[in-house]
């Protein structure tokens, strides 16, 4: 299938984000549809949505993945980037962004601002990128666009102004007066297209409307001299006089102009594909891209005869076509079968079948213009976040911001032999989402996979089940403790063993003593008189070392000590290295238990930001996690909560913080010391350890 190519000044890349459940699906599935694009509405409840079409999708009836289709509307291509609401894939939601010259913010018409919400407009502010915010579920019990007006103007900006004004509410949501032409459009329930009839405006709402009018005029003249004129003037702006200024004062931050949507009944769908033609810009009139070319910094533009520059932001696997590749142009034009180079990884790729992309289906096309979104199969070492450049151009374009993966999970095939299965899954789902990583830990004997909530490495998890044909079972992180001493004890070390031929012989004398906190392992020789030869002596601190690795009160690594050899006697024939290295784990095993071994538990420093209304449930949480309070401060809006807390108290704390805040918490954490463990954290890992050696026997 083929497909027509669009230029540059007839494009519009709009990524749509917003808290998850709040219609964006949807609304863009009812753009689609309105448009022509697709044939049938979907439903995100059926499995039919066009941007929900993976398994994990359709079984969870909720957006794990950035998608992208486009909608054609007055002859203008809209590439729709719809990305997940929910925090546990917002990798996915920064890679929409990425690649977007505007954003479509939805608002929940009942429950206000949300924390998806807040995150939204913050990816947003990061790019500086022009928004419209969709007061959706317009047709719901309880909707209330002032109430919703009035929390994006305490949260967000008070230059959020309406453009539009709905007519009735919840069940009697039935239309929208058109500010700009102060026309009410009242929508057709008969229509699935969303289609609606211009009508003057409703009596109740007149008084409202002139008022919401005044408003709007004045915000936009405000943002252009020669308009603020006009508008003195004759006290009226024409409406496509005002949505160009308005599209300038989007662009430069100055306006969030505020449109409504019903999206289950398609209401607002034909409103917003038109408000995204007038007022969104091109990918020519949008903030120009700066890319490194070696040492210099380039000033891209969006033109097809400017050197290429593609990044690639989304990676998905489908059966029996392989892994395909999502891109933005930024500069230049993808021609099919054309060459170019990552020069992310090095590398030259061909880039064979170029398609557009319309959810799950592809649609090839001759030629990919200067800022349009393509997909193309089969690059040999491509990854999301590479540059694609022109082959005689160094071009790299800046990456993608991903959020930092903050729980973490093990995980083991539920059978011997599955290993090799499961460790590709877990590479290849790396691959299509980098937020989800996995490696093996030899200090904790499992592989770690880390990702951004509990939902996320669930569906993970999933996936790899699923693809792969191999079960993948779960279980906690092991804590890495530590051991170390609290008082000087020394000892011998004695190795003898005959066989008749050539026997084995080493001996020697070490003193075990704590050294401060953080200060490692220190070996000492004190041997006088060569009664071990000093060719021996680096045996003896192998030994003592080895010995150390594997703990004294629950098998973890001995630290924070000093061994000092300072004795001991040889053998002319039977001593050896490995005699002597023997000798040396003798002397640290006979010697350990006396100088007063203790676990020590890694502590972390915990930094929550919440709202002030959930400090005393955070701060409540974090002292019955062993948590010692340092200090809060505030931070905008919010508190931030300083904490050191025992690492192994914080698992699934994510998910708990998010319970606790609504999700409108935050954290992040970093190592800060190993302090004692109490009684009962060392009975327990004691017990856990000892368990573990019986398992590993079997």
């Amino acid at each position: 299938m083929s497909a027509k190519s669009f230029t540059t000044d007839a494009i519009r890349n709009v990524v749509f984000l917003g808290h998850g459940g709040t219609g964006k699906t949807t609304l863009v599935d009812a753009m689609c549809f309105s448009a022509g694009a697709t044939t049938r509405k979907g439903s995100v409840a059926d499995g039919t949505a066009v941007t929900d079409f993976t398994a994990e999708e359709k079984d969870h009836a909720i957006s794990v993945n950035a998608a992208v289709a486009h909608a054609v509307w007055q002859d203008v291509k809209i590439n729709i980037i719809d990305t997940p609401g929910y925090l546990d894939f917002a990798g996915d939601a920064k890679a929409g962004v990425r690649v977007a010259d505007g954003a479509a913010i939805l608002v929940d018409a009942t429950a206000g601002v949300l924390v998806g919400t807040e995150n939204s407009w913050e990816y947003c502010e990061e790019r500086g990128i022009p928004r419209i915010l969709v007061v959706s579920m317009m047709d719901k019990e309880n909707a209330n666009f002032d109430s919703v007006m009035g929390e994006l103007h305490e949260e967000f900006s008070k230059d959020v102004v309406p453009l539009e004004i709905p007519v009735g509410s919840g069940e009697g949501f039935r239309g929208v007066v058109d500010l700009l032409s102060s026309r009410a459009r009242i929508f057709d329930p008969k229509s699935r297209k969303g289609e609606y009839k211009e009508e003057d405006i409703p009596a109740e709402l007149q008084d409202a409307c002139s008022a919401a009018y005044q408003e709007l005029v004045e915000a936009i003249a405000a943002t252009d001299d020669a308009l603020m004129e006009e508008y003195f003037e004759k006290e009226t702006i024409e409406p496509g006089r005002a949505a160009e200024v308005l599209k300038a004062a989007m662009k430069a931050g100055l306006i969030y102009p505020v449109v409504c949507a019903a999206p289950e009944k398609g209401y607002g769908a034909r409103g917003l594909l038109e408000r995204v033609v007038d007022i969104m810009p091109s990918p020519a009139e949008a903030v120009h891209e700066t890319a490194k070319d070696g040492e210099a910094e380039v000033e891209l533009s969006a033109d097809d005869d400017g050197p290429l520059a593609a990044l690639v932001f989304k990676t998905t696997s489908e059966p029996h076509v392989g892994e395909l590749y999502y891109f933005r142009v930024f500069s230049g034009a993808v021609e099919a079968g054309a060459s170019a180079k990552n020069t992310t990884r090095g590398g030259s790729e061909k880039l064979g079948h170029p398609g557009v992309p319309q959810g799950k289906d592809r649609a090839e096309v001759a030629q990919i213009h200067a800022g349009d979104i393509g997909v193309v199969a089969k690059l040999r070492d491509t990854h999301t976040g590479d540059t694609l450049s022109a082959e005689n151009r160094s071009l790299v374009l800046d990456g993608i911001a991903f959020p930092d993966s903050d729980i973490s999970i093990a995980v083991k095939p539920a059978k011997r032999g599955d290993e090799d299965k499961v460790s590709t899954g877990l590479h290849k789902i790396h691959e299509e989402d980098p937020t989800f990583t996995a490696a093996y830990d030899p200090e904790l004997g499992q592989t770690i996979a880390r990702g951004l909530g509990e939902m996320h490495l669930e569906l993970a998890i999933e996936r790899v089940n699923r693809r792969f044909g191999v079960e993948v079972q779960t279980e906690p992180p092991r804590i890495p403790y530590r051991e170390t001493f609290t008082r000087t004890a020394e000892g011998q070390g004695r190795y003898k063993k005959q066989t008749g031929g050539r026997g084995q012989y080493g001996d020697c004398w070490v003193r075990l003593s704590p050294l401060p906190p953080g200060s490692g392992y220190e070996f000492k020789n004190a041997i006088v008189g060569g009664v071990i030869p000093g060719k021996f002596v680096p045996s003896v601190n192998k030994g003592v070392q080895e010995a150390a690795r594997k703990g004294v009160v629950a098998g973890y690594q001995v630290v924070d000590f000093q061994a000092e050899v300072y004795d001991g006697s040889h053998h002319s024939v039977d001593s050896s290295d490995i005699a002597f290295k023997v000798a040396g784990s003798l002397a640290f095993k006979n010697v350990a238990p006396e100088a007063g071994p203790i676990l020590l538990e890694p502590i972390y420093e915990v930094e929550v930001t919440v709202p002030d209304e959930y400090m005393g449930d955070v701060m409540g949480d974090l002292n019955q996690r062993r948590g010692k309070i340092l200090g809060m401060e505030q931070k905008g809006k919010k508190q931030v909560v300083r904490s050191q807390v025992p690492l192994n108290e914080m698992h699934r704390y994510s998910s708990t913080l998010r319970s606790i805040t609504q999700g409108r918490g935050s954290y992040k954490m970093k190592f800060f010391a190993y302090e004692q463990a109490p009684p009962n954290i060392v009975e327990k890992v004691k017990e856990e350890a000892a368990a573990r050696e019986e398992e590993e026997k079997k």
